[in-house]
C-alpha cells in the first residue's frame, strides 16, 4: 500500500511539472506583433516576400497591410511608375493594391508585352510617354529582355530614350556590349533593329567614355566586329576559328583609330569571358 502512494505521489510530480514546463514553452513562444511597438512589428514584418506578407495581414491586418511596407515592396521590384508622383493626390491610394496591379501588368507584359503596357494605361499607372515608359522598363527586373526586346522594336522612341538611361562610364567596351545584351536582349538575327540598336549603343558609349578617343562610327564597327567574334569562337560549328593574329589585323586595317594593343585586350576579353551575349547569341 505504501509503495503504491509513494507510485502515485510521483505520477502526480511529473504531471505537475510536465504542465509547467507546456506553460513555459508558451510564454518562450513567438510573440503576437500585435503585443509588440508598432514599430518593431512593422521591422519583422519587412522582411516578408509579397506572398507572405498577404498571409500576415490575415493575422495582423492593420500592420500585415502597413503602406509603407506595400510602398517599398512596389519600389523594390519597379523602380519608377508615373502613379508614384501623383499617389498622394489620389483619394484612398493603396500601395497595396498597386502591386497587385503591376504583379498582373508584369505577368500580362511576358505573355504578349502591348497588352501588358495596355494594361497599365488603362490603370493609369504609367504614362504613354516615351521618357515615362523608358524609366519603367530600366528600375524593373520583372519583366523578360526577349519581350522587352519585342515592345521595343516597335517603340523605337522609346528605345532611343531607354538606352540614354544606361551609364557605361569607365567599361571596357565587351563587358559593356554584356551588360547592354543582358538588359535588352539581342536579336537572333541581324536587321535594321540590331543596327540601331548597336548605333545607340555606339552613341551613347562614347558620350560616357570621351577619353577613349574613338569616334562613335569605329565604336559602331568594332561592337559588330565583337559579335561575329563571338559566334566564331563560341559556336561549335566553326571548325577554323580566327586567331588572335587575324583579329587584330583585320580591326586595324577597317579602323585605323584601333591599335594593336587595343584589338588584341579585345579579342583577349571575348576569348576569355565569352560571348558579349550569352543569353542568346546573334546570327550576323
Amino acid at each position: 500500500m505504501g509503495q503504491m502512494l509513494r507510485r502515485l505521489h510521483e505520477v502526480n510530480q511529473l504531471d505537475c511539472a510536465g504542465v509547467k514546463r507546456q506553460s513555459v514553452l508558451k510564454c518562450e513562444g513567438f510573440p503576437d506583433l500585435a503585443s509588440l511597438p508598432p514599430e518593431l512589428g512593422l521591422t519583422v514584418l519587412s522582411y516578408l516576400n509579397p506572398t507572405d506578407l498577404c498571409l500576415a495581414s490575415c493575422v495582423w491586418g492593420h500592420l500585415g497591410n502597413d503602406e509603407f511596407l506595400w510602398q517599398g515592396l512596389c519600389k523594390g521590384q519597379w523602380g519608377y511608375t508615373s502613379v508614384y508622383r501623383r499617389a498622394r493626390n489620389i483619394p484612398n491610394f493603396s500601395f497595396k493594391r498597386l502591386f497587385l496591379l503591376l504583379d498582373e501588368a508584369s505577368l500580362t507584359f511576358n505573355g504578349e508585352p502591348y497588352e501588358g503596357m495596355n494594361y497599365l494605361f488603362e490603370h493609369e499607372i504609367l504614362d504613354d510617354d516615351p521618357e515615362e515608359i523608358a524609366r519603367f522598363l530600366h528600375t524593373t527586373k520583372k519583366l523578360w529582355p526577349v519581350r522587352k526586346r519585342q515592345f521595343l522594336d516597335g517603340r523605337r522612341d522609346v528605345l532611343e530614350n531607354l538606352v540614354k538611361l544606361q551609364n557605361f562610364q569607365g567599361q571596357f567596351l565587351p563587358n559593356a556590349l554584356r551588360k547592354f545584351f543582358t538588359e535588352f536582349s539581342a536579336p537572333t538575327q541581324r536587321g535594321n533593329y540590331l543596327t540601331e540598336v548597336i548605333e545607340k549603343f555606339s552613341q551613347q558609349f562614347v558620350a560616357c567614355n570621351p577619353q577613349i578617343g574613338l569616334s562613335q562610327d569605329t565604336v559602331f564597327m568594332l561592337c559588330f566586329s565583337l559579335i561575329m567574334l563571338s559566334v566564331d569562337l563560341a559556336s561549335p560549328h566553326v571548325k577554323n576559328k580566327m586567331s588572335k593574329r587575324e583579329f587584330i589585323k583585320n580591326t586595324c586595317r577597317a579602323a585605323g583609330e584601333v591599335s594593336n594593343d587595343l584589338a588584341g585586350h579585345l579579342y583577349d576579353n571575348i576569348y576569355l569571358a565569352g560571348h558579349v551575349a550569352p543569353s542568346s547569341h546573334c546570327e550576323v
